[in-house]
């Protein structure tokens, strides 16, 4: 009987902690559709990769390739949002301290906690947001290629899912940044000097280095190895655990950052 209440007494609690979580989550992402912020956002990366991918001639242009893969939305997506992602979180926290509304936050039977996990899941599905309609693009190749159906699909949504996890990485640096200053501009600049320095500063670390294990080491420390790894249509285990982990740091470091608030 006393493991019976015991189960219902943890039950009833991770019911209200996902309840509050909800309910902070569900303020945040109306707020990002009731100012301008989420719509520009789905529209410069949906009008930016539309452009890159199917008008501007060059590189990453489908019809220019020969080849019927979206690879040039896959290799673009991860610097775009590198903007994207701290334009989407800088406001996160920021904003609540510049207008004296944390203060009013705090005040309410809710967790640090679940004050960080419900906005940087708002953040987070509004990015995922501006992914999906990107899936034209794989049906639109798909179609036109010869034969029609002619796609590596494996590749496609590996990529995707990866991207789906890089965004998480972004967003959650973004919002450990937002705690940090009530600055907007501040926790942007500060989310894209770390994304880009997790992305791609551990292989330029490992440019100076000339041993193949250092090398190797050096670069699994960074994300672009962990997407490429995805990208290749096997979903590997250590890249999705590397994903997870580094945004769990990150928003802990935001709940520990809140604690001093």
């Amino acid at each position: 009987m006393a493991l019976f209440d015991l189960l219902v007494h943890l039950l009833s609690c991770s019911l209200v902690h996902i309840k509050n979580m909800l309910s902070i989550f569900l303020k945040e992402f109306r707020s990002f559709f009731s100012s301008a912020t989420g719509y520009i956002v789905i529209a410069i990366f949906l009008i930016t990769t539309s452009l890159l991918l199917w008008v501007i001639p060059g590189e990453y242009n489908v019809l220019d390739s020969g080849y019927s893969n979206v690879d040039g939305l896959f290799y673009l997506a991860p610097w775009l949002f590198l903007f994207l992602c701290p334009a989407v979180s800088m406001r996160l926290f920021a904003e609540e301290k510049q207008t004296g509304t944390w203060e009013l936050l705090v005040t309410k039977p809710v967790s640090k906690w679940q004050i960080v996990t419900g906005k940087f899941l708002a953040g987070w599905v509004l990015v995922l947001l501006a992914l999906v309609p990107a899936l034209i693009y794989y049906f639109s190749v798909s179609y036109i290629a010869e034969p029609v159906g002619n796609i590596d699909s494996g590749a496609f949504w590996g990529s995707f899912i990866g991207l789906g996890f890089l965004s998480a990485v972004y967003v959650s640096i973004g919002t450990f940044t937002s705690s940090l200053s009530k600055n907007q501009i501040v926790a942007f600049i500060l989310a894209l000097v770390i994304s880009f320095l997790l992305y791609y500063g551990f292989d330029l670390l490992a440019s100076f280095f000339n041993s193949g294990s250092i090398l190797e080491w050096m670069g699994s420390l960074g994300i672009d190895a962990h997407y490429k790894s995805m990208s290749r249509g096997v979903i590997d285990s250590r890249d999705v655990v590397y994903f997870v982990v580094v945004s769990i740091i990150f928003l802990f470091s935001t709940r520990l950052r809140l604690t001093k608030l």
